[in-house]
């Protein structure tokens, strides 16, 4: 499972991080996308070394840039404070402050694992999985839930948007709090990657181009499987039930939100603003 993992990780910080950053559109963000690499190639690295001080280290550099992003997003608090006080645009600027924030939670969680060191009492196992779960129900989530809001203003598109957010930081509060707490945030957050599993098919797919038909409906069918697993295993977990291994939900949520929603989402992103740079060059 370690090397499965590690791959996944790898993908979310040399791929959908920097392309993420791009596609949210913020001026004040190229400079650390484009150093980006500096920091994530070491922590790439890191996971391939075994645990000490060699992979610590560089893991620490990837923690630098995931706080330099996190620190963006104080000040983008105080400047869009009127948006934020408006019911029809403050989901969106939630939903990227949350992916600007969400980096560093699994940088947090990688430089402990590496170390061998445990982190609030979890061992470096939980930490290994943290690492991803942040960098794609974090990150991507938050993010791709953003954009459609911003794209599709209806209450559903805001509903998404708050949602998987809050979703989020349920899941993190039952790491501390218990089954039952992680079990609410599952609900939250899939509620929220279910809402934007049917907006993504119903209002995104209209009208495109056949790659970019398959690349939404790919992310979007996805989502609605990987995330039936997710509330199954934390079902399990709080109610006794049984439920899927850790190993095997690495296996296909790990893979699938990964690899079917993750990149697929950003790649179908990539191409709607490049069509929509296009069509504003010729106007």
């Amino acid at each position: 499972m370690s090397v499965l993992v590690g791959l996944i990780v790898m993908l979310g910080m040399l791929v959908i991080v920097p392309a993420g950053l791009r596609l949210a559109d913020v001026p004040e963000l190229d400079r650390i996308r484009r150093l980006w690499p500096a920091f994530a190639v070491p922590g790439a690295v890191s996971l391939w070394l075994p645990r000490g001080p060699a992979a610590t280290a560089l893991a620490l550099c990837y923690a630098l840039g995931a706080v330099l992003l996190a620190l963006h997003a104080l000040p983008r608090l105080v400047r869009r404070s009127a948006p934020l006080r408006s019911p029809r645009t403050a989901p969106t600027e939630i939903a990227l402050l949350t992916a600007l924030v969400t980096p560093a939670i699994a940088a947090t969680a990688l430089v402990a694992e590496r170390s061998g060191s445990p982190l609030f009492g979890f061992g470096p196992g939980i930490l290994a999985l943290t690492v991803p779960h942040f960098h794609f129900a974090g990150f991507a989530a938050a993010l791709v839930s953003g954009l459609l809001c911003r794209l599709v203003d209806s209450p559903a598109g805001r509903f998404a948007a708050l949602s998987v957010p809050l979703g989020t930081l349920l899941v993190l509060i039952g790491y501390f709090v218990g089954d039952r707490a992680e079990l609410a945030g599952a609900v939250v957050l899939t509620a929220g990657m279910w809402t934007t599993a049917l907006l993504t098919w119903r209002r995104l797919r209209t009208g495109r181009d056949r790659a970019t038909r398959l690349l939404l409906g790919t992310s979007a069918g996805v989502l609605a499987v990987t995330m039936a697993l997710a509330l199954s295993w934390a079902l399990g977990e709080a109610t006794g039930l049984p439920h899927p291994t850790l190993t095997w939900m690495a296996a296909t949520h790990g893979v699938g939100n990964a690899l079917g929603f993750a990149l697929c989402s950003v790649l179908a992103w990539k191409r709607l603003r490049d069509r929509t740079d296009h069509e504003g060059r010729i106007a």
